[in-house]
């Protein structure tokens, strides 16, 4: 646990604002859930909730079908970092930060397909080279939880229809799991 220097005091409503630095600096954005820790040393502890993290068995199964049937390396991301991953080393890539791109297709629930290789290929992981072939946004109840994507491979690759489709179950699938 790193100290910020920064007090805040509770208002009568039982309180407390995260400070504008910290929500940028966490990506925690208004509506965002918490979860809230406590230790027996009077310590209270806020954690972003990611109901994917919850799953991550689930969706490292449907990583590693998707990266077995569709032929190039597949993730699931939160709406901030890689939960899963297939077809790629782990250690490259797992809680590593989305990219502020792959965010902004998340909140407008845009599907992705890189299909034209004249335009510049989404980068959805930061520090990663490899681009977005495929990406489907997972929706529950209204809410956007995360993405599951398919990554380029050793070679230039384009989205094909199986992969499309793939990312469309897929993402369907892990929805359903969270609703249950």
């Amino acid at each position: 646990m790193k100290a910020t220097g920064i007090v805040r005091r509770i208002d009568d409503l039982g309180r407390v604002v995260i400070p504008k630095e910290i929500r940028r600096t966490m990506r925690i954005r208004e509506g965002d859930p918490l979860e809230i820790y406590t230790s027996n040393d009077g310590e209270v502890i806020f954690k972003k909730y990611s109901p994917i993290t919850e799953i991550s068995t689930y969706s490292s199964m449907y990583a590693e079908v998707l990266h077995k049937n569709g032929g190039l390396p597949c993730i699931v991301c939160d709406k901030d970092h890689v939960v899963s991953a297939a077809g790629i080393p782990k250690k490259e890539i797992l809680e590593r930060r989305i990219s502020p791109l792959l965010e902004e297709l998340m909140e407008q629930r845009k599907n992705y397909a890189y299909t034209d290789t004249s335009k510049s290929p989404l980068r959805p992981v930061e520090g990663i080279d490899r681009y977005a072939v495929a990406s489907g946004v997972i929706t529950v109840a209204g809410d956007v939880c995360g993405t599951i994507l398919f990554l380029s491979g050793d070679s230039e690759s384009k989205a094909t229809d199986l992969q499309l489709k793939l990312i469309d179950i897929a993402s369907a699938l892990i929805a359903k799991q969270l609703e249950d």
